[in-house]
């Protein structure tokens, strides 16, 4: 953050903004796009929508300015020469487009997404994720082909998992041995519905499927999930513990030392205060650094908890682009293998012939599970539940194993799971970095 700020401010004296595209138009997308205009050597060129009226409403809310339709990459090359902002219903003309230097993808879809990244990744665009959904569920495969490729994937800063692995790298880079890290969570109901959340999506301006899956815990995992694959980490039980602390730093009472020294854990604190960001706990024996950080008020040790107290993925997205483009550094990305998985369980008594609806629905909603114990069991993978035919009932809180299902035809996320799968064969826990 200390020298995007100068790189920027080179690139706007140059003349030379980093050129961003950003696919989906909903409440992320609106405030990545408000922010990254108003971000010191950076433009928004282009917005893609399924209803490029509303893409374009979110330019009509930044500035004043033509917007014209791109059904092709030479269109939109075209008003990008004449300084005119685009929209499209066709991603892959965001993605092929030259000039376009990085993809903001923020729809929450993961076949969908799917798409889109691997298109993006064929042109040689980097790309940030604000589609946690994504990430958690293929998001190993998908580095290993952004690696390919010579670009960068990156989950973005600001959202929890970002906020997370920047304190892990900050207390690392400091000599101290991150074992824990986490989110800070206010409340979770895993049988919340979008009829029971409809009212306060509405009040806050967004999806019920979507306030659903912070309410049942599916984010929370597919985030803690995303830090897991990005630190090296496991989960000591399936669904975290999730103890109840008023304040974060009471973290510590909450673990035996002998299991933060097991390898490196997430997991997050309930209703504790400050209410938002995460937390990353390290260790340290050296009697010097002790002394110095008893003394600044970090506690006797040898274990410290350092926190963010707020997490702001609108404003940090189009920093995630910078640190893509300008560094290639990624903000949060998959060290290679899995470590953990999102997996689904039913959220009531579900029968054979039943439809799954997916990533906040009514039928099912998503835990963290050690990937070893998810490939091993053959455990349905949360997001790839939507669409899913049950061929067998599952009972209420059970897990959802492929066996139980049938896959819909012809989906490029599950191609990409058998892919990241063979690939990824399970290895003892034992080996985490």
């Amino acid at each position: 953050m200390i020298i995007l700020d100068r790189a920027l401010e080179r690139r706007e004296a140059e003349g030379n903004p980093i050129r961003v595209g950003i696919v989906g138009a909903g409440y992320m997308a609106r405030g990545i796009a408000a922010q990254a205009s108003s971000t010191t050597g950076m433009e928004v060129v282009a917005i893609s929508n399924r209803t490029p009226e509303t893409a374009a409403h979110v330019f009509e809310e930044i500035a004043s300015g033509d917007i014209i339709r791109a059904h092709s990459p030479d269109e939109l090359e075209e008003a990008m020469s004449r300084g005119v902002r685009v929209v499209s219903d066709d991603a892959s003309v965001l993605c092929r487009a030259d000039g376009v230097d990085v993809i903001i993808e923020t729809t929450g879809e993961v076949e969908f997404g799917a798409r889109v990244v691997l298109d993006a990744l064929s042109a040689r665009k980097h790309v940030v994720l604000v589609n946690a959904e994504l990430d958690a569920t293929v998001g190993p495969i998908l580095k290993t082909k952004a690696d390919a490729a010579g670009v960068v994937l990156t989950n973005t800063d600001g959202d929890e998992p970002g906020v997370a692995m920047n304190l892990l790298r900050y207390v690392r880079t400091i000599g101290l041995q991150p074992v824990l890290t986490g989110n800070i969570k206010g409340f979770i109901d895993p049988h919340r519905t979008p009829d029971t959340q409809a009212a306060f999506a509405e009040s806050v301006g967004q999806r019920p499927k979507m306030i659903t899956s912070f309410a049942d815990g599916t984010k929370l995992s597919m985030e803690a999930t995303i830090v897991a694959n990005a630190a090296g980490f496991r989960v000591a039980q399936r669904g975290m513990k999730g103890r109840a602390c008023a304040h974060v730093r009471d973290v510590l009472d909450a673990f035996d030392p002998s299991e933060l020294l097991s390898g490196g854990l997430v997991d997050y604190v309930l209703g504790a205060e400050p209410g938002s960001g995460a937390f990353v706990v390290g260790h340290g024996v050296d009697p010097i650094p002790q002394q110095y950080l008893r003394y600044f008020k970090m506690g006797d040790g040898p274990f410290y908890v350092f926190y963010t107290p707020w997490h702001l993925p609108h404003a940090e997205a189009p920093l995630t682009a910078a640190r893509a483009v300008l560094f290639q550094d990624a903000a949060v990305t998959p060290l290679g293998r899995p470590f953990c998985d999102v997996v689904a369980l039913a959220k009531r008594d579900l029968a054979r012939g039943e439809v799954l609806d997916g990533i906040g629905g009514f039928t099912c909603y998503g835990v963290i599970e050690n990937a070893d114990v998810a490939q091993r069991d053959r455990l349905l993978p949360m997001g790839l539940s939507e669409g899913c035919e049950l061929v067998s009932d599952v009972g209420d809180d059970q897990p959802i194993g492929y066996a139980d299902v049938r896959l819909p035809d012809g989906r490029i996320a599950d191609a990409l799971r058998r892919e990241q799968d063979a690939l990824f064969a399970p290895r003892d826990v034992s080996e985490a970095t």
